[in-house]
């Protein structure tokens, strides 16, 4: 995974929050975290770009506005990105 993509998916998911894209109760579509740079990891598991898997990848437009956010949850978690991630352990 390049630093330039997980710089630029981290941009992604900021403009996505600050445009509502990631509210429970909002209107907002929740925008697709595709950055460009698709290609799967060499284990096949994610893409080394968006870090979602092929069937996150493939369901994607068809799925309702819940698993949308849950999908951008889970991808932020695989990047390191995540609000947990980022603190680091705790003790």
């Amino acid at each position: 995974m390049s630093r330039e993509a997980l710089q630029a998916l981290a941009e992604r998911a900021a403009q996505a929050a600050a445009a509502g894209g990631f509210a429970v109760a909002g209107r907002a579509p929740v925008p697709s975290p595709c950055i460009g740079v698709c290609r799967m990891d060499a284990a096949g598991h994610y893409c080394e770009g968006c870090f979602r898997t092929l069937d996150e990848i493939r369901d994607w437009s068809a799925a309702p506005p819940a698993r949308q956010r849950a999908i951008w949850a889970v991808l932020l978690q695989r990047a390191g990105l995540a609000p947990e991630a980022q603190a680091g352990p705790q003790g």
